[in-house]
């Protein structure tokens, strides 16, 4: 076994000079810190993100984009198309699953203060491909074409066209005219399934390419260390990482067969909404925020000041690595910390709120 092993590798070396590579990786070495379980998540998200691509383009063969039949061929992929269920159910637990490694990852590199140069391109690419994310959430969440997802994107668009100036424009963008129709469900598996995908791409090589040169970042207090604690990339945290990826496999797979994702009613633009009727939970804390704030502020609306004061913290928090002088630096910043611990509860407190609501 080894030996014909050894005759593939010493095949394909003889073609693409794989110990280039191998020898590049053998002097790649990973930070062993308090903090080092958090730089795994990085690699969950990225496996997640190649389950999408994968069951996404399985469902891809059988999903027709349309009104008249979006509906119709996602019944057909889960009743007539063997294991449709499960690459359904697969591809959505993943979706969730996916925006949550990226949420851990993204608090894990704030609280650690890995965004400090000259990591500042990393986290900002990092920062985009979250709004991605939740673009591919928003977008994908229509396409089933079932009540529920029909009106919580109605609502969802609604949002956004309460915004000064540009709000109509991008209503009337998003939905492809002036309601949800048809014509709202194309667009949204274009973005889906071409747009989002390959704006996703080009930042996820940037931000891996980042990663690679600059190294995995290391804690403030890691900088006084007398012995300074590393792992190989290869095999050590590689082989590791890949384990991790096993056991979220297995996580998602237990999901997916013992909590199979539901298609419900097919949508009807003439019928009234559900009650009750919620966006998906990564949007629940700003929805129910929104739900708490008064009709009118200081003579402005309330949903358009509350809109616009979530945009401003979300570009503040994307700006942290050029306000954050201290982490430049190398020292602390404690109100840093406070800031993305009150971030957290907020978010977990009004998630779960809304959930319950």
């Amino acid at each position: 076994m080894k030996t014909s092993l050894k005759k593939i590798y010493t095949w394909i070396n003889s073609r693409v000079e794989l110990d280039d590579l191998v020898q590049f990786m053998g002097k790649k070495y990973v930070p062993i810190n308090r903090h080092s379980v958090w730089y795994y998540f990085g690699g969950v998200s990225l496996f997640l993100f190649i389950i999408q691509v994968v069951t996404g383009i399985l469902l891809l063969m059988y999903y027709k984009g349309s009104d008249s039949l979006a509906f119709e061929s996602i019944q057909f992929i889960m009743s007539k198309v063997q294991f449709g269920w499960l690459i359904r159910s697969i591809h959505s637990w993943a979706a969730n699953l996916f925006i949550l490694a990226i949420f851990v990852h993204m608090f894990s590199v704030f609280f650690t203060k890995a965004y400090r140069a000259p990591r500042e391109m990393t986290w900002l690419t990092g920062m985009v491909m979250l709004l991605l994310a939740f673009g591919f959430g928003f977008s994908g969440y229509l396409l089933p074409w079932n009540e529920l997802a029909f009106f919580a994107t109605r609502v969802g668009t609604d949002i956004a066209g309460i915004l000064p100036v540009i709000g109509k424009p991008m209503l009337t963008f998003l939905r492809a005219g002036e309601d949800v129709t048809g014509a709202t469900l194309s667009r949204f598996f274009g973005i889906h399934v071409a747009i989002l995908p390959g704006i996703f791409i080009v930042f996820l090589s940037i931000h891996l390419l980042l990663v690679q040169r600059q190294g995995m970042s290391e804690p403030l207090d890691g900088h006084h260390d007398t012995e300074r604690k590393v792992m190989p990339f290869f095999p050590n945290f590689l082989l590791r990482d890949l384990l991790l990826w096993l056991i979220v496999l297995n996580v998602l797979a237990i999901l997916a067969v013992f909590f199979p994702w539901e298609l419900g009613k097919k949508a009807d633009a003439f019928a009234s909404a559900p009650a009750g009727i919620k966006p998906e939970w990564y949007f629940l804390f700003m929805y129910q925020t929104l739900k708490y704030l008064p009709a009118h502020i200081l003579s402005m609306d309330g949903e358009v000041l509350g809109v616009l004061l979530f945009g401003a913290a979300g570009a503040l928090w994307t700006l942290v690595p050029f306000w954050d002088k201290k982490s430049s630096r190398g020292e602390r910043n404690r109100f840093i910390n406070y800031l993305g611990l009150f971030v957290v509860l907020f978010i977990i407190v009004l998630t779960i709120i809304g959930w319950l609501a």
